[in-house]
């Protein structure tokens, strides 16, 4: 589609959140940053094709960031948003842990609410059948070290025990970055049914909103969303 119109139909902005999702960009739309960057606390993006975030500088009010079911990549850069405190990148294309983490700690210092579930950065069930749990507490370990102001990580709140434990052990416990998959066996465009809903401990969240809880927006697009989260009674 022609990015610099935008689907009006599928622009949502009420109390300072604005939503625009399932319309296949892959940048962030001129038109969304000229018309509401300097009012938007929370922005969804969610189920596109973003491969920049060009532009994202032009909303310095931001808190929180959704930007699951993308094609972000270890290449993309991140303007300095000082008072985000939510960023949601599940299901893209991050492989670089350690590069990406370095990123995001210079230049979301507020940071405290990162989820990056199926990504190969993450090495759990939903981005490597071959990996376990030991393989995802190291990860999450390395991260709670390099980022001690995180609160969540993924679906689970950071314990005082896993604090703890990422200070002594943290900075051995680097993720090595999966070798990357030949060029011609990862087309560009989303393959149908590659989007998986993603397990989340709502109890543990209480009431927070956004990437770890209901999302209460308007969606038109392309893509039927349905639930994006599932929880282990559901299973």
């Amino acid at each position: 589609m022609e990015e610099s119109h935008i689907n009006s139909f599928a622009v949502s902005f009420e109390n300072n959140r604005l939503t625009y999702c399932g319309q296949d960009c892959q940048r962030i739309p001129p038109a969304l940053w000229k018309m509401y960057g300097d009012k938007v606390a929370y922005l969804d993006l969610s189920y596109n094709s973003i491969e920049t975030l060009k532009g994202l500088e032009q909303f310095p009010r931001l808190d929180e960031l959704i930007l699951d079911n993308n094609e972000i990549g270890d290449g993309v850069g991140f303007p300095s948003l000082p008072h985000l405190r939510t960023l949601s990148l599940n299901n893209n294309r991050i492989t670089d842990l350690e590069g990406f983490v370095n990123r995001i700690s210079e230049c979301f210092p507020s940071l405290s609410y990162l989820s990056l579930l199926s990504n190969k950065a993450c090495p759990n069930q939903l981005s490597d059948l071959d990996k376990d749990e030991s393989d995802y507490q190291r990860y999450r370990y390395f991260v709670i070290y390099k980022m001690s102001n995180l609160r969540f990580l993924d679906s689970r709140r950071v314990s005082s025990s896993e604090r703890a434990q990422a200070q002594t052990r943290g900075s051995f416990m680097r993720v090595r970055r999966p070798l990357p998959e030949p060029e011609d066996t990862r087309p560009r465009a989303r393959a149908a049914g590659r989007e998986r809903p993603l397990p989340v401990d709502f109890s543990a969240l209480g009431k927070h909103r956004g990437a770890y809880g209901k999302c209460n927006y308007k969606y038109t697009g392309k893509h039927s969303e349905g639930n994006r989260f599932i929880v282990n009674s559901d299973l």
